[in-house]
């Protein structure tokens, strides 16, 4: 079937189309009711079914004869350690761990909190949280205690998972003292906490709280899947919200179930025994979804990677695990290829490596500028597919589904919307725009399986977030436009276009332009408070390693560029050499935070910032050159 004709169906036609992809699940109790409303009155998929997450992603691929198969990879190069297990030897480690949580009362419906560093025990939690019919929230290893204790505080768990330490580049971090510092902070108190033990790190337990990860298993019960509703929460994910309440998304069982066992095949062109790394954490969507979910539901083969795209120990490090595991697709988020091309602009470690296996290189999680596609594209040999989607959707909204139909490419493009995905571009008034034209990209209801029904314990958040905006339509908050031909072009968050002398302008388009720079490496652009014009661009630039270049210089080439390009319009004549760019852990530059202290804003550090000293370094440069406090 062509791209073109699936996706026609799935719009046309929602409730055959999911339900003939609901077939390919094995259901405990196959749904006839395939799209419904609940009592919010939002559409749900599957309401009657009944299933388990953890059932499909293990004990079914065992009951078809490959549980000697290999489910997951272990690949951690901070410790020069590997592990492979098979189906059946995860199942077991699952089923005993839910034994584990079993004994300290977890039963379907309660909260478990996993607050572990990319190892794969912090899976195996995962999958027994979801065996038991539990909900499972996870929070990235080594987040601070206070932002900790506020998700305590919201999800309420019964029992908190952890581990002794985590691992980063030539640093240790002691999780424990964390952890009983949120705990201490939380007015909820969870009944107990198991804890694994590193070699790196002993953490002390605290009698009649603490257990031992090790000894727990050691009396531990294997416990079986404990049937569920498709539409009972499978987890909780925190994601950043306007204000500074937690924001918990929650995922169904039944709908994330269908949508990534299809995504799996449909974008990524993944079968059984297939390799597939997804170069994330499982803090993440990326990694809830494509680390656990995704390819343990397709019968892949999963990695799981504790380490980084550069100095574990180098920039070949992907490509070490590509070559070494046989990955079939690895996807990652463009600013790990940015650091890469910082590090071997001329992709000479690449050539170490034998990398006839694999076959597609996935991007999202930010913005695929241009040049860094066309980087990985020609370095690597292999095609490059920029896809779009949010943790509150759970996976890709807009791909090239490669495993339908590969389309031909277009830098900046995230390609066409997936089948299920009504993608359209409206304007402030919520008409829908002709193409080539920018606007909001929303999604027409009903969103497809897969996609968030709520927020955790505030229904109206959810609706005033997300349904308000335009009735009958979900709102991304990215802002975009279509081509002639149907692309899709993100440009960038809604709030990331400025207004100069009345002239709206996207961030995205400059930094394009001076993305594309031979000198550089990667770069922000962010509208500053003029008296004059309202907002005046300023771009920060990170330069390739080993470049010299006089800043005057590239300041003069990157102005040229971008009123070539854009035109005076676009009053772009500001251009700051920096050493490092605020980013997320997940590698999302922090441009609000960057506008706050260009403007002399107050502002807080957010607790998913990976490198907090680097807003100091920024703030003195942008002092030096004049650029602060203009507001």
């Amino acid at each position: 079937m062509t791209y073109q004709a699936e996706y026609a169906r799935s719009i046309e036609d929602p409730q055959a189309f999911w339900g003939d992809k609901a077939a390919a699940l094995k259901w405990f109790r196959v749904p006839q009711q395939i799209l419904s409303r609940d009592e919010n009155g939002v559409e749900r998929w599957f309401a009657d079914g009944e299933l388990n997450t953890c059932y499909l992603a293990l004990d079914v691929h065992i009951e078809q004869g490959r549980g000697e198969q290999a489910a997951l990879i272990f690949d951690s190069p901070v410790t020069s350690t590997q592990k492979r297990y098979s189906y059946t030897e995860l199942r077991d480690q699952v089923a005993r761990f839910a034994g584990v949580l079993s004994a300290q009362g977890v039963v379907k419906g309660d909260r478990v909190l996993i607050y572990m560093p990319m190892i794969a025990e912090a899976v195996i939690a995962m999958l027994a949280v979801a065996r038991l019919g539990a909900v499972h929230s996870v929070v990235f290893g080594g987040f601070a205690a206070p932002e900790l204790a506020v998700r305590i505080d919201d999800a309420r768990p019964r029992v908190v998972v952890s581990a002794s330490c985590g691992i980063e580049i030539a640093k240790v971090i002691p999780y424990k003292p964390l952890l009983d510092d949120a705990l201490a902070r939380a007015a909820h108190k969870p009944d107990a906490c198991v804890v694994l033990q590193r070699p790196e790190v002993k953490a002390e337990l605290l009698p009649g709280r603490d257990l031992d990860w090790q000894a727990a298993m050691a009396q531990a019960t294997p416990a079986d899947c404990v049937p569920v509703k498709a539409t009972d929460p499978l987890y909780i994910l925190y994601t950043s919200g306007t204000t500074g309440r937690p924001k918990g998304v929650v995922r169904d069982n039944g709908g994330h179930a269908v949508a990534l066992k299809y995504s799996m095949q449909a974008i990524y062109n993944m079968n059984p025994g297939d390799v597939f790394w997804a170069a994330s954490d499982v803090g993440w969507v990326v990694g809830h979804s494509y680390i656990v979910y995704g390819p343990l539901l397709a019968g892949c083969t999963t990695l799981v990677y504790e380490g980084k795209p550069v100095r574990t120990p180098d920039a070949g490090a992907f490509w070490r695990v590509c070559a070494e595991h046989g990955v079939k697709a690895l996807f990652a988020a463009p600013t790990a290829f940015r650091a890469i091309k910082k590090e071997d602009p001329e992709g000479q470690l690449l050539q170490q490596y034998d990398l006839s296996k694999l076959q597609t290189i996935f991007m999202a999680g930010e913005r695929l500028d241009p040049p860094t596609y066309e980087w990985t594209r020609d370095i690597s040999g292999k095609p490059v597919v920029d896809h779009w989607w949010q943790t509150e959707s759970g996976w890709a909204i807009c791909a090239n589904p490669v495993g339908i139909e590969m389309l031909p490419a277009k830098p900046g493009s995230s390609t066409v919307p997936v089948p299920g995905y009504n993608v359209q571009i409206l304007g402030p008034g919520g008409d829908e725009l002709p193409a080539g034209e920018q606007g909001i990209l929303a999604l027409k209801l009903p969103l497809p399986p897969g996609c968030l029904p709520t927020i955790w314990g505030d229904f109206e958040r959810f609706k005033s977030g997300y349904l308000s905006d335009f009735p009958g339509y979900y709102s991304s908050g990215d802002g975009g436009y279509k081509d002639a031909d149907g692309y899709v072009f993100i440009m960038g968050r809604t709030d990331d276009v400025i207004n100069v002398a009345g002239h709206r302008l996207s961030t995205g388009e400059m930094e394009e332009i001076i993305a594309a720079h031979p000198a550089v490496a990667e770069c922000a652009v962010i509208g500053v408070h003029d008296d004059l014009k309202g907002q005046q661009p300023v771009g920060l630039v990170l330069l390739k390693d080993g470049v010299e270049l006089d800043e005057a210089r590239l300041e003069a080439e990157l102005v040229a560029s971008v009123r070539q390009v854009i035109g005076a319009v676009a009053c772009f004549k500001r251009a700051v050499v920096v050493q490092r760019l605020p980013k997320t852990r997940s590698g999302k530059i922090l441009r609000k935070l960057l506008r706050q202290i260009a403007d002399g804003n107050e502002y807080s550090i957010p607790s998913t910032i990976d490198d907090p000293a680097s807003l100091a370094e920024i703030e003195a440069i942008l002092n030096r050159r004049g650029l602060l406090g203009k507001s």
